[in-house]
């Protein structure tokens, strides 16, 4: 397995990032995604916003993920090469997006849950019906797929050579990143798998950080 850091895989911004980047450990693609830049090319337009938030789940060990349950036709993807989008469905209303890494067969993904918006901002109001304020826009992982017009059709796309991209940002500091624990769950909710930009006025609510047993290694 690939142990390449930011340093050696970033290039200019506005590039796409390669497949070499997914194919190391979830946690690591998860605090490297922060800075870089998701872009969605549509019918309707460009839209793109800076990486903020993140979610790492690590494969079938991890019960939070979906791969606990095994390979599935909803999972179909999770378990693709690496650099791969995998969209899914949630409360019969939202669609969520994620980064597959790690090799082929190893299920394991980057939830993106916020983004500030740089790109469409105008159309990302429109989508999601002009809330009061921009911040609303994309701060959460439903809403920033109703905003930038992330579907179920883009599950599966290749994320450096398709309309659903992303591409490189600016790294963010070490200094200006925070570790909690996952939200919005209620399996495996201890481990420490959540990074986000600290400051970042597009972050999802942060929860109270929680102590109690680190996660089980990547395997």
């Amino acid at each position: 397995m690939s142990t390449r850091t930011a340093r050696t895989t970033r290039r200019s911004p506005g590039d796409p990032i390669p497949a070499s980047f997914y194919d190391r450990d979830t946690e690591q693609v998860a605090r490297d995604l922060l800075g870089a830049v998701l872009r969605v090319d549509t019918s309707d337009g460009r839209a793109s916003g800076r990486i903020v938030e993140t979610e790492a789940y690590l494969g079938e060990h991890d019960a939070a993920c979906h791969a606990a349950a095994g390979r599935t036709a909803r999972t179909h993807w999770l378990y693709g090469p690496p650099g791969t989008a995998y969209v899914y469905f949630i409360y019969g209303m939202y669609w969520c997006f994620n980064a597959v890494t790690r090799a082929v067969d190893l299920p394991s993904a980057v939830l993106v849950r916020a983004i500030e918006p740089l790109e469409g901002v105008e159309l990302m109001r429109e989508r999601r019906g002009h809330p009061r304020r921009d911040q609303d826009l994309t701060n959460g992982p439903g809403k920033l797929c109703l905003a930038l017009g992330i579907t179920g059709e883009m599950n599966g796309f290749d994320l450096h050579d398709s309309p659903l991209e992303i591409v490189h940002g600016e790294p963010v500091p070490d200094d200006q990143v925070e570790v909690t624990p996952r939200i919005g769950i209620t399996r495996a909710a201890a481990w420490p798998l959540r990074w986000y930009v600290r400051g970042s006025s597009f972050v999802s609510k942060a929860p109270t950080v929680r102590r109690g047993p680190r996660r089980r290694p990547q395997r």
